[in-house]
């Protein structure tokens, strides 16, 4: 891949000494982590190549589409509305923050007791290493972590970097007034960007798009509430990893191919781990690609994760985005509603993410929880006691991991899986 983007990397000003050190080591990851799995699904395959051309084709797509006109806005989180984006003829792409390979960038500026994800993103785009970034015309932001709030304050300095204001109690009436109001701040803003005007119809259309991938995304977890799981964990991670950079109509058809495929692997009892495997969920901070290390890890030591509670599980397709209407309004108004139901941990008081973790272990029939939390996410780590209550009382055991983005640790973690699989077998 290298030869053949040098031209399109060295246009977007990529450091290419710094950046072929990070392509050197990739690929190697992916065949020990992902393609050494047994019996994967055939049509992991689209998916497998997505992420061998990760920072090629995707990007030359989006450099094109810029050359047409079209404006390529980066966004970190959930909270950054797709349907706003798409409906203002702009496309809305994820951004490089999963690795640590960025992080001595970051340390030579931000303070080291800061999450990696934050310090990954950051390092990325100061050291000039993903291209992503380099393609964006705006980057949004949203106020859910006080980290990321100061950080991108500093990224505003290197790209037109726009904040949404998250409100953390969105059950109430002002939280809701305050969201709609983000919202219509946002539609003006992309206005402005792109210079197309945001109409009912425009949004309606990109409300449809944005719900069909959602849909696709919520039938291949509905189809790992079968025993034994159709599909690995890891490969429904990175399945869903690849949604946030994909085009949204290839991506969605070929989620749906997948299914197809899932479908009859249910039919036929066809699995990829033995049926009595302990049934996990991961629950909690988000994994950007290339965070592979605690699925990885825990399926090989015999587990089957069959569900994700997270911004890159659950919480993305849950909910749907439903208009009461064909207004304009009537369609913001539904945007907020589908958001608000996003149980992010900035949120005060958060019974909703409770109620979701209850309720996907009974559905997934759920034996144990790994709880995953990102060293300094403050958030997510104090949660995790409320988490851990709720769990109890249910009879769900629930094992903490609290990690960076370095393998430093992973025979510690490997060590606790083993244990806490151990257990949940002696208990059948």
């Amino acid at each position: 891949m290298a030869e053949k983007y040098v031209n399109l990397w060295k246009s977007l000003d990529i450091d290419l000494e710094k950046h072929n050190q990070l392509l050197a080591v990739l690929p190697q990851i992916y065949t020990d982590l992902v393609l050494s799995q047994k019996n994967r699904p055939k049509k992991m395959d689209y998916f497998d190549f997505v992420i061998s051309e990760i920072h090629g084709l995707r990007v030359e797509e989006l450099v094109k589409l810029r050359g047409e006109g079209n404006k390529i806005i980066g966004a970190f989180c959930l909270y950054a509305p797709e349907e706003l984006a798409y409906a203002a003829n702009a496309t809305m792409v994820g951004l490089c923050g999963g690795a640590d390979f960025s992080i001595p960038d970051a340390d030579a500026v931000l303070p080291r007791n800061l999450c990696p994800l934050i310090k990954s993103f950051y390092g990325f785009k100061i050291g000039l290493t993903c291209p992503y970034f380099q393609c964006c015309d705006m980057l949004v932001g949203e106020t859910t972590c006080d980290g990321k709030k100061k950080v991108y304050e500093l990224l505003n300095e290197h790209v037109p970097t726009y904040i949404i204001e998250v409100p953390h109690k969105p059950d109430t009436v002002q939280g809701r007034s305050l969201w709609l109001k983000e919202l219509e701040e946002f539609k003006t803003q992309l206005e402005k960007l792109t210079g197309n005007k945001i109409t009912a119809e425009k949004l309606k259309a990109s409300i449809e798009l944005i719900n069909d991938k959602r849909k696709a995304l919520k039938r291949l977890a509905e189809l790992r509430k079968a025993t034994p799981a159709p599909i690995s964990g890891l490969d429904a991670l990175i399945v869903t990893q690849i949604g946030f950079y994909d085009d949204v109509k290839r991506f969605t058809a070929k989620v749906n191919e997948l299914c197809d495929e899932l479908e009859e692997r249910v039919k036929n009892g066809v699995g990829v781990t033995d049926k009595n495997a302990p049934r996990l969920m991961v629950s909690g901070c988000p994994m950007a690609v290339p965070n592979w290390k605690l699925p990885s890890i825990a399926e090989s030591a015999g587990a089957s994760i069959v569900v994700e509670e997270s911004c890159v599980g659950t919480r993305y397709f849950t909910d749907m985005v439903e208009p009461k209407g064909d207004s304009l309004n009537d369609m913001l108004e539904a945007l907020v509603e589908k958001y608000a139901k996003i149980p992010c941990a900035c949120f005060t008081p958060n019974d909703a993410r409770i109620e979701s973790i209850d309720k996907l272990a009974k559905d997934f029939k759920v034996e144990g929880v790994v709880y995953y939390t990102l060293q300094f996410c403050h958030s997510y780590n104090v949660e995790a006691v409320k988490v851990g209550k709720a769990l109890k009382s249910e009879g769900v055991p629930m094992l903490k991991i609290e990690t960076d983005y370095t393998m430093e640790d992973a025979e510690q973690i490997r060590t606790r899986l083993e244990a806490f699989l151990e257990m949940i077998r002696g208990k059948k």
